[in-house]
């Protein structure tokens, strides 16, 4: 059976493929684009994936689409109605959109995808599943369980918002869920914006910035703002949220408890909105923490799948990993609606019949994701013909001179770009389209956040490690191959700290060097883990044996490929012209290697 599922319309639009269970493609529209959280069809990503399968939409059995419309579309209505007369403007705003373009999705996907003159579809190959079901599907079909409790945390899909589900085989059940308006996701994107970041994109920011306040506000916000209950669920008090039925994710009510306004995107970030971060994450913990003491209860399993935008919440996961309840807990790389697009493809696979493919779970009990490598990959010969036609410098090694020429100029601390084989599907790199440096160095954190990634100076960056060294750095005992663990630094290498730096806070404590490895230890003496095997990447797991080899730690430094408000790079010419607008030290494409001086 050949499936491709599709994402699209509201963020993180993209495409995948299944073919007889086995992940063959999955790509997020954005790095095609050059768009960032690009929500438009994902007509570049299915091109890459039928492709990538050398099939047309001739061949495919059916294509899925993550969710359903036209219940959404109910939500709205539902939503507007209850609160009515309040929120005229966005309905105003909203109704249009959704009677011009989103009620005739249908004909839209059709139409799209045989503009891409890769065959032809018709309508009654469409398929649309449940936002959530597809969220279920992505995290436990390719997980390496054959039985678990699933869990899904997001902002809304169309009208849940968390769901406690149980896998079995290749069945899926879900048990319970939380209902719109009131979502953990929108809540932690409620206080994103009102700490001025870009909803959708900067919860990422909120949860970086936490660890250098104080959870001040946390018992507020419980007492005003989130009812949690004993089973689990929870209730928001909608007096002070404007996402309902404004144009805004809060109101004046929600800056009066907090006495003071929305912060302007162009302020300085102070003392107050570090500790509103903080105490946001500690009550997003509290409540992911109490989803899945219910989750587990429910399904008395042992296994925890976990999927949906919270999901990419590290810290959170870190806590699970540590507290339990469960044993072992895997987490969908593209946690996000992208994910979707590859778990509504594998749902309509395994509920095509007993007749149909089995779920993809491998024989050696790892994942069915391939590492999330999963999208375009370039030869060396489209590499040369690139750098030919730019006139780059350039010289060619083979594999054993490339790892020892890389890991030397990673020891003398320059940053490396690094494009290898095919890129990773979802939000992080994982050492196919990223950006390198040494752990050892205490300025690699401001000059890759200031001369490389031009980023906020707070964003701390993530440490890849040899898989069998992980536990020498951190207190860390599963594996955490897609970087969605935060562990904490082991205290063998936390450094003995003077008077005044200990009494440092905020931002002020930044350049503050805490630990033997400073470049990936954040303020709270924690890391954001990315583990690595032969089995999982042979080329990132060898250039991490030649740095330790010339280092004695096999820990390097990973950060995506890209600059502030880009999405990661995608082909060869995306690597070159991020590496000559910046001030990175040496590019790494395939076995070429260029040095920003010989350019």
């Amino acid at each position: 059976m050949l499936v491709l599922g599709l994402s699209a319309f509201y963020h993180d639009s993209a495409a995948a493929l299944v073919r007889d269970g086995e992940i063959i493609a999955a790509a997020q529209e954005e790095r095609f684009t050059r768009k960032k959280n690009d929500a438009d069809f994902p007509s570049h990503a299915a091109a890459y994936c039928l492709r990538e399968a050398g099939v047309t939409l001739d061949d495919l059995d059916a294509v899925a689409f993550y969710d359903k419309p036209l219940l959404t579309f109910d939500r709205l209505l539902e939503t507007y109605l209850a609160y009515a007369p309040l929120g005229f403007k966005s309905f105003a705003k909203a109704i249009p959109v959704w009677v011009k373009e989103k009620l005739l999705q249908k004909s839209l996907i059709v139409k799209a995808l045989n503009e891409l003159d890769l065959g032809h579809i018709g309508e009654e190959q469409l398929m649309f599943g449940y936002h959530h079901h597809s969220h279920a599907a992505a995290a436990y079909y390719p997980s390496p369980f054959d039985d678990a409790a699933i869990v899904i945390m997001d902002g809304v899909g169309e009208w849940a918002t968390t769901s406690i589900g149980v896998g079995k085989g290749r069945h899926i059940e879900l048990l319970k869920e939380v209902r719109f308006p009131h979502s953990l996701g929108l809540l932690y994107s409620a206080f994103t914006y009102y700490l001025g970041f870009k909803v959708n994109d900067g919860e990422y920011k909120v949860m970086g910035l936490a660890p250098y306040g104080e959870p001040r506000f946390a018992k507020q916000i419980m007492e005003t703002l989130v009812e949690q209950k004993d089973d689990g669920s929870f209730k928001l008090n909608m007096n002070y949220f404007g996402y309902a039925t404004g144009l805004t994710m809060t109101n004046a009510k929600f800056a009066d408890l907090f006495g003071a306004p929305r912060r302007d995107p162009a302020e300085p970030l102070t003392d107050f909105h570090m500790d509103i971060a903080r105490s946001v994450q500690a009550v997003a913990e509290e409540l992911v923490m109490g989803v899945c003491r219910e989750a587990h209860r429910l399904t008395g399993a042992k296994n925890l799948c976990l999927a949906g935008g919270v999901a990419l919440n590290c810290v959170a996961n870190g806590r699970l990993v540590r507290e339990g309840p469960f044993e072992n807990i895997w987490i969908q790389p593209a946690s996000g609606d992208a994910g979707s697009a590859l778990g509504i493809a594998l749902a309509v696979e395994n509920i095509a019949g007993e007749e149909g493919p089995k779920r993809p779970v491998t024989a050696n009990g790892h994942d069915a994701m391939k590492g999330s490598y999963l999208g375009p990959a370039y030869s060396d010969e489209d590499i040369k013909a690139v750098l030919d036609e730019s006139g780059a410098v350039y010289k060619r090694f083979d594999d054993a001179a490339l790892m020892d020429e890389v890991s030397k100029a990673l020891a003398d601390e320059n940053v490396v770009g690094w494009f290898q084989g095919r890129m990773e599907f979802g939000p992080r790199a994982l050492g196919n389209r990223s950006i390198l440096g040494s752990p050892k160095s205490p300025s690699m954190q401001r000059t890759l956040n200031m001369k490389i990634k031009y980023r906020e100076s707070f964003r701390p960056f993530a440490p890849a490690v040899l898989r069998q060294d992980a536990e020498r750095y951190f207190d860390i005992k599963c594996e955490s191959p897609y970087m969605l663990i935060v562990a904490p630094v082991r205290d063998e290498h936390h450094l003995t700290l003077t008077v005044d730096e200990t009494t440092k806070r905020g931002l002020d404590s930044l350049n503050v060097t805490r630990s033997t490895l400073p470049a990936i230890t954040h303020v709270d003496y924690s890391a954001r883990v990315q583990t690595v095997t032969p089995e999982s990447n042979k080329r990132f797991y060898d250039l991490l044996s030649a740095f330790k080899e010339r280092t004695g730690d096999g820990v390097l430094v990973n950060t995506s490929f890209n600059v502030r408000d880009e999405p990661i790079v995608c082909t060869p010419e995306d690597a070159y012209r991020c590496f000559m607008a910046t001030e990175m030290d040496m590019l790494v494409l395939g076995n070429f290697v260029l040095r920003k001086p010989d350019q």
